[in-house]
């Protein structure tokens, strides 16, 4: 039976986004990264700066890994069972976030969790994502990975939004926590780990690996390894492809110093204090979840290449807008706007890399495609920070994510796709 024109196991699949989304927006977000600065480190400054340098080195670690693993799981027909290793290992780690009490000698227990958990969490969607090709026709690639995209958004506010009601909030807490051993926000980690637990085993049931005889671990190394040499060796004679990775590069760049910014410039432009900040973050995710679950219909129809740049001009028009206006109605206006742009700008770039990866060789696409979204992280938060300093103004320092997207914008438009 389908639903959407889409089978049981396109469903399944889609179903993980919303499993796994949790980590990315309790953990690596909003609650767990708040309680280390604020609860474990020895102060806010410090801890900020430990935070930064763990996701620093998990980034260095994902793009070391993501490409070459991809490429094992390609030459092994065991996407599943690596997926499943990941995700069993993104519980574990966010599990063992609990013991984490509020002192700094368990400082480099948290960042370890956290690093790990990360680590997992990333490699783990180079799997997930490989099996987007083989689950619906090309024609139906836009509506699923949109579809997912939206789940995601919805999944990790849903696990967020769990998490403040039955443990943040309440006060005394419930279930008998002790607020002075901060077990209220140490139970969170629980909650993100059974959550993906919980949701996360569709997928790994009614997908699986293709059937026949498969090559040992050793074998499956050797393999791959000379897969993902041959990718890369062939990059130069596709450079449609070649062109969408450096695309993907600079405005994810910018993409993702928005997600982290923006936060901190409507505090200080804009005054809004914490509650407000969380809500209008809130407002964000359902915004550009349903543009993801909504624009991937379009998407099928006009290309994903055109979806993304379409995206990305909507995005850096409304960013254009955020730098110019004083009040703030219409600062929330042209945010929830853009919100709604954001969710589609990377559905679709997860679409047209399931277009463009030769069959037999999702995975190290996928590989390289995290590649791209992780190489030159640093950048576009260390261009902001300078520009900032250097004018002493954040409208200033937020002028440079569009440089990002309008530099990835005009990249992508020298692509064709198919």
């Amino acid at each position: 039976m389908s639903v959407a024109g889409l089978d049981r196991r396109a469903w399944a699949w889609a179903s993980y986004d919303w499993a796994n989304s949790a980590f990315p927006t309790v953990v690596t977000t909003f609650v767990i990264a708040a309680y280390f600065t604020k609860g474990i480190a020895p102060d806010p400054a410090t801890g900020q700066a430990q935070w930064g340098w763990t996701q620093a080195l998990a980034g260095f670690g994902i793009a070391l890994l993501s490409p070459v693993l991809g490429a094992v799981a390609d030459a092994g027909g065991r996407r599943r069972a690596m997926l499943a290793l990941c995700t069993v290992a993104v519980v574990a780690a966010t599990a063992c976030i609990w013991f984490a009490r509020p002192h700094p000698e368990w400082t480099l227990w948290a960042l370890v969790c956290v690093g790990l958990g990360t680590v997992a969490f990333e490699v783990g969607t180079v799997f997930y994502n490989a099996m987007l090709p083989g689950l619906v026709p090309e024609e139906r690639i836009g509506r699923l990975s949109g579809l997912a995209w939206g789940l995601g958004y919805a999944g990790g506010l849903a696990c967020l939004a769990l998490a403040l009601v039955l443990l943040v909030l309440p006060d005394p807490p419930f279930f008998g926590l002790d607020r002075g051993e901060a077990e209220h926000l140490r139970a969170v980690a629980l909650l993100t780990a059974a959550w993906t637990a919980l949701f996360g085993w569709p997928v790994l049931v009614m997908l699986p690996d293709p059937a026949g005889p498969k090559p040992g671990w050793g074998a499956a190394a050797r393999s791959g390894l000379g897969e993902i040499a041959a990718v890369l060796r062939a990059l130069p004679r596709r450079p449609a492809l070649l062109r969408f990775l450096v695309a993907r590069l600079f405005y994810t760049d910018g993409l993702n110093t928005l997600f982290a910014f923006g936060a901190i410039y409507a505090a200080g432009v804009f005054g809004m204090g914490f509650e407000e900040i969380l809500l209008f973050g809130i407002a964000l995710n359902v915004t550009a979840g349903s543009g993801a679950a909504g624009f991937g219909l379009v998407e099928d129809r006009v290309g994903s290449r055109r979806m993304v740049l379409g995206a990305l001009l909507a995005m850096m028009a409304c960013g254009a807008g955020l730098l110019l206006v004083e009040g703030k109605a219409a600062f929330w206006a042209l945010a929830l706007v853009l919100g709604s742009v954001m969710g589609p700008a990377q559905s679709a770039s997860r679409s047209l890399m399931a277009k463009m990866a030769p069959p037999g060789e999702a995975a190290a696409h996928f590989g390289l495609f995290a590649l791209s979204g992780r190489a030159t992280g640093f950048a576009g938060p260390a261009v902001l920070a300078a520009v900032t300093q250097a004018t002493a103004s954040q409208r200033a320092g937020m002028a440079t994510v569009l440089v990002f997207l309008g530099v990835g914008a005009g990249v992508l438009a020298t692509v064709r796709e198919g």
